[in-house]
């Protein structure tokens, strides 16, 4: 991806260097959507969540030349989702849009919607509009998952800003009532179609920034969307996969709607939700 020379957002927040922030307790729409990409997916991670995990810890020392770059990718990547959704919502949607902060941590820190750690992988947190991600999770996706390349960690960043998008419409609050009303199966479902769209947007996303792309950019995004599929990972875990535990869809439904959103460059495209087959 060809990002040199394009400005970074100014909507990231450090705290690579310092305590984590005081998180409350997880509860209403914070216990909704811990959305991690996927690297848990099909365990439920809401019970780990709510026992508490250790505040951030502060590291001695500067930080690593490696850590910098992966910190200047994230924030130009996020200025890429800034100026694509900030076109496609007017465009689109006829309203402007809002950008999240994106909170850059390093082991552990603390949200509103709970503890986290690197190994939850990132996800976005409704209760105050931020994305969360451990740089660290980069060399996962790559060494362990196999989810190689420069644009793998781009979408793994465009599908949590994806999150935020379904926020700004309300879609996220919507799920949340519904899944409060139906059993846990009905209610992983649902979230399966909020994952899936979420790669939808991603999608829509890199059809955006296509001029930024190189040969095997897209292919990348493809793979790291396999590789994080509920399936793929249970099987990774030496289980047999078992749907009614999916929260993230299959490697297959994942690549798929992603390259949806990428064909068709699309909002209405990503609707999910009145999809009758995924």
């Amino acid at each position: 991806m060809k990002l040199r020379g394009l400005r970074g957002s100014r909507n990231i927040e450090d705290r690579r260097r310092s305590n984590g922030g005081g998180g409350a307790k997880i509860g209403g729409v914070g216990l909704l959507l811990v959305l991690a990409v996927g690297y848990f997916a099909g365990i439920d991670v809401t019970p780990l969540l709510q026992q508490g995990l250790p505040q951030d810890q502060t590291s001695a020392g500067p930080l690593t030349a490696e850590e910098e770059r992966a910190a200047e990718f994230t924030s130009r990547v996020l200025g890429t989702t800034e100026q694509v959704w900030g076109q496609v919502f007017p465009d689109q949607l006829g309203r402007p849009y809002e950008p999240p902060v994106l909170v850059l941590f390093s082991g552990q820190t603390s949200s509103p919607c709970g503890g986290a750690s690197g190994a939850t992988g990132p996800f976005y947190c409704p209760a105050d509009e931020k994305a969360y991600l451990d740089t660290e999770f980069f060399a996962t996706l790559s060494q362990n998952l196999g989810a190689r390349g420069d644009f793998a960690a781009a979408y793994v960043i465009a599908h949590e800003v994806a999150h935020h998008v379904q926020n700004e419409v309300g879609i996220l609050g919507e799920v949340n009532r519904m899944r409060q009303q139906v059993s846990k199966v009905e209610a992983n479902a649902l979230t399966v179609r909020l994952e899936l769209q979420a790669d939808c947007l991603s999608g829509v996303w890199a059809r955006n920034v296509s001029g930024l792309l190189e040969p095997g950019d897209l292919e990348e995004a493809l793979n790291a969307a396999r590789k994080i599929g509920d399936d793929h990972l249970q099987r990774r875990a030496g289980r047999f996969p078992q749907p009614h535990t999916f929260t993230h869809g299959t490697s297959e439904q994942r690549s798929r709607w992603f390259a949806r959103g990428y064909e068709l460059g699309d909002m209405n495209a990503c609707d999910t939700f009145r999809a009758r087959q995924l």
